[in-house]
């Protein structure tokens, strides 16, 4: 079976692509509904992903609906990503314990899952790439993400339902799925609901190949066309782009970021549900007999005032100054270190920033300095 085929499965040939990955040996994590949002968890069947679910988002604002069908993938994003399994919030990187007069290291314990993520869409896959770029294919390599990443399996699945935060578009990241994955599916919801299945990987091929499928016909090559489509059109926001590095280093100084300072609680939700933002800081733990110690990888926020601290002093004592670095890195010298944008345009910062800031409108107020977009952000959209 050949890389780029294209097939058709139904709800049972899923269930059967989640079983054989779970055969494998993998852990299969996917969309779930609890507590009121959709998470990431593990799965054993399509029974427990969002069926007939969707999200109503915007600017601080979050709710599940209920969709008019039972589609499982009716939904854009919630405030888990992939970054959760790939790049833990806290990771042993290793221990020490007294030997007798000495000490012993314990080296980094290996990772325990082989992770196959279900519904992984074109925003995310974007986002796994730049944590690639950052984690895998930098002078330092990261060991435990490398191992991680280079042993996932990744079901992808094109974006039908944008949310009202989404900018996918705009950063050129979605919301249909290209390139990055093993198995990708597009939902099609007329008649039968079935899934279009590209292959992307001799390992997609060989899990494709146990399940029952039949041949892609043009009315599925063009309704799959037509769901990728209407998604696109139906962006929540639009950011921009255009000379964004330089006209972020030459507004340093605007007064806009005093303003967004005004309401920013610096509360690093926003660089928590980044599928991006890889910052973070190391923790030793000792025990108290002494006998053992261990240090901790953990994630960190340049929104924290501890987080630039040099000689016992943080270098950035304000929130403009933490919001500025932020967003400036983001969107602007992401592009210095490492030849991309670090956004992609799946709008999880403004969706659970508790105030509703929302880059997109700052960004624009950058554009247009006469326009308060606190007050109204549509105006500067």
């Amino acid at each position: 079976m050949a890389n780029g085929l294209r097939a058709v499965i139904d709800v049972d040939g899923l269930d059967e692509v989640i079983t054989r990955l779970r055969v494998q040996g993998f852990s299969t994590i996917g969309p779930t509904c609890r507590d009121g949002a959709i998470v990431y968890d593990e799965i054993e069947a399509t029974g427990e992903l969002p069926r007939g679910w969707a999200d109503d988002q915007d600017a601080g604002t979050y709710r599940l609906v209920r969709r008019d069908d039972e589609a499982l993938f009716g939904y854009a994003v919630g405030p888990h990503s992939w970054k959760q399994y790939l790049h833990p919030p806290g990771e042993l990187l290793f221990e020490v314990r007294r030997d007798g007069g000495g000490f012993v290291i314990e080296e980094r314990p290996e990772p325990k899952s082989r992770y196959a993520f279900i519904g992984v869409r074109a925003c995310e896959l974007a986002a796994i790439g730049v944590q690639d770029r950052v984690l895998v294919e930098s002078e330092h390599p990261a060991g435990g993400y490398s191992v991680r990443r280079g042993e996932a399996f990744l079901l992808a699945v094109d974006c039908g339902e944008p949310g009202g935060s989404c900018f996918c578009v705009s950063m050129g990241t979605g919301p249909g799925v290209s390139s990055g994955f093993d198995l990708a599916l597009t939902e099609l919801m007329s008649g039968e609901h079935r899934f279009l299945v590209r292959v992307g990987s001799d390992a997609g091929a060989a899990v494709l190949g146990e399940v029952a499928s039949r041949e892609a016909t043009g009315e599925d090559l063009a309704e799959a066309r037509r769901v990728v489509e209407m998604a696109g059109a139906r962006m929540g926001r639009h950011l921009d782009t255009d000379g964004l590095p330089v006209l972020l280093a030459e507004n340093l100084e605007h007064p806009r970021w005093d303003d967004v300072a005004r309401r920013c609680l610096t509360c690093t939700n926003c660089t928590l549900v980044c599928p991006t933002c890889f910052c973070s800081t190391v923790e030793d733990l000792t025990t108290l007999d002494g006998q053992r110690a261990q240090r901790w990888q953990r994630w960190d926020s340049c929104f924290t005032l501890g987080f630039s601290e040099l000689h016992g002093s943080p270098v950035r004592h304000s929130t403009r100054g933490r919001y500025r670095q932020w967003l400036t890195h983001k969107l602007g010298t992401w592009w210095e270190q490492f030849g991309e944008s670090g956004c992609v345009g799946c709008g999880r910062c403004i969706t659970w920033c508790p105030v509703g800031i929302d880059m997109t409108a700052e960004v624009a107020a950058l554009r247009r300095p006469g326009v308060d977009a606190s007050a109204n952000p549509e105006e500067v959209r």
